[in-house]
């Protein structure tokens, strides 16, 4: 009897061991004592986790996302098509009631990865998504022991953003990511911030400073919204706040254009009745032609609008007309004088006298002399022409004339008949060359009148358009630094 009970006692040992080891039997398998606290924390998550329904035990409560971003970097910007190209740090964090554990039972562990395929995932997506990015798939996420679920991943976003490229290069661009859930209202997920908004907003510890684009500073800021007063859904939005460096566009933009409308200043310098001044300023302009379709490539084009750059160049060319159609008409006044008639009085009076006054123009004394100088030489053409008469011969003695009267008269009548003849071609001849020194004296004073117009009239309009190059730059350049220091 006493053996028969010793046997039944050990053969229930083996039993009594197995069931004080830690080895507990789940989903019809035992685990192992040896098995890693991960694999059975795993087991022990996943087992009956049923990812198709919001991880909540009671359906009114409501599942908080917290989310956060961080710029990395700023890949493209396109202008044409309104389209900008982002690299962000995205993080998303809930917490799912079905996902939580005591640590003392699976060794202390507090935190374990899990695959992203295997639990439930909100549904929330940037309403500005126009395209997918190369984004790496990151296949985990973390669990705490409180239900905590963090989703850390990184994304290339192509969103469609209003692009103003008015002020370029010197534009800011003000772009928004607008996260929301695409199916549940607000009621079903609610949004939040994960960070205060003063971190979110001047955070650039990871952002790429080294390209075309300054990243100033990104808000946020959560609002509701409806569709057709159907269910209000949450939206988070950050606002990307980007400015272009614009130091290439300016050495290769406006400094050549500067230095083209700045040698086209010089250019006034050189004399009007020269013909190098026209040849200078064709010259010019076909040289900013080339310049512009040059740099037509650079510049940004849209449907929308011309950006403020475009009209710059426009109107620098529109300039070099203007200056090359002024050369022409000064040269066209101090040359081929001889078709033109006597300057008008009004345009003496207003130019030669009002205009010098106005314009200060130190010599203008030699425009009076020049005037008198052509009266003061016709005279003396005529007095020459007074002088060089011939004067009829006389006798000083009378004898001598009485005596040579007698056997000369003949001789006389016949010479004076002769020489009256010859006489009178000189005359004619000399009337026909005072005639002629006239004229020329009266068309060398005509072109002395009109190259004085000219030199008047080429010192007023290169000061009018010198003003004009001026107020024009003032404006522009007063605008570019708002618009940079803004």
């Amino acid at each position: 009897m006493v053996p028969t009970a010793l046997g039944a006692l050990l053969a229930l040992l083996p039993l009594a061991s197995t069931l004080q080891s830690p080895g507990t039997q789940h989903g019809g398998r035992v685990l192992e004592p040896s098995e890693p606290a991960l694999r059975r924390l795993a087991h022990h998550l996943l087992a009956h986790y049923q990812k198709g329904t919001r991880p909540v035990r009671d359906w009114r409560t409501t599942t908080n996302v917290a989310i956060d971003l961080m710029v990395y970097a700023i890949l493209s910007v396109d202008e044409k098509n309104q389209v900008l190209t982002t690299y962000v740090w995205y993080r998303q964090h809930w917490t799912d009631e079905f996902l939580k554990w005591d640590p003392a039972r699976f060794d202390n562990l507090t935190q374990i990865s899990l695959p992203v395929e295997s639990i439930w995932v909100p549904d929330i997506l940037i309403n500005e998504f126009v395209d997918v990015g190369k984004s790496p798939h990151v296949p985990y996420v973390y669990v705490s022991h409180h239900g905590e679920v963090q989703n850390l991943k990184p994304i290339q976003v192509m969103t469609a953003c209003s692009l103003d490229i008015y002020n370029f290069p010197f534009d800011v661009q003000n772009c928004s990511l607008t996260f929301t859930s695409w199916l549940h209202h607000i009621r079903d997920i609610n949004l939040s911030l994960w960070r205060q908004p003063e971190l979110v907003k001047f955070d650039r510890s990871v952002f790429m400073n080294q390209g075309e684009w300054e990243l100033l500073y990104v808000l946020s800021r959560f609002q509701e919204f409806s569709v057709k007063s159907s269910d209000s859904y949450a939206e988070m939005k950050f606002y990307v706040v980007i400015r272009r460096r614009p130091l290439f566009y300016t050495v290769s933009l406006l400094l050549p254009s500067i230095f083209l409308m700045v040698m086209d200043i010089v250019g006034f310098y050189l004399p009007p009745h020269s013909g190098e001044r026209v040849s200078f300023k064709i010259t010019l302009l076909l040289g900013y032609s080339v310049f512009l379709i040059i740099v037509s490539d650079t510049l940004p084009a849209t449907a929308v609008g011309t950006p403020l750059i475009g009209i710059y160049f426009v109107v620098c060319m529109a300039l070099l007309v203007i200056s090359l159609t002024e050369t022409i008409l000064i040269v066209r006044l101090v040359h081929k004088q001889d078709l033109q008639p006597h300057v008008p009085e009004w345009v003496k009076h207003l130019l030669l006298e009002k205009a010098t006054i106005l314009l200060c123009i130190r010599d203008r004394k030699k425009f009076s002399q020049g005037r008198t100088q052509s009266s003061d030489t016709s005279r003396q053409v005529e007095n020459n022409d007074s002088t060089a008469k011939p004067t009829p011969y006389v006798c000083e003695d009378l004898r001598e004339c009485g005596a040579a009267g007698g056997t000369r008269s003949a001789l006389a009548f016949a010479g004076r008949m002769d020489g009256s003849a010859a006489l009178q071609e000189v005359l004619r001849e000399t009337t026909a060359i005072r005639q002629l020194l006239e004229k020329r004296e009266e068309f060398r004073d005509v072109a002395r009148e009109w190259l004085q117009v000219g030199y008047v009239l080429d010192i007023l309009l290169f000061r009018v358009y010198l003003a004009a190059v001026l107020a024009y730059s003032i404006t522009l350049g007063t605008l570019w630094s708002v618009w940079r220091d803004a």
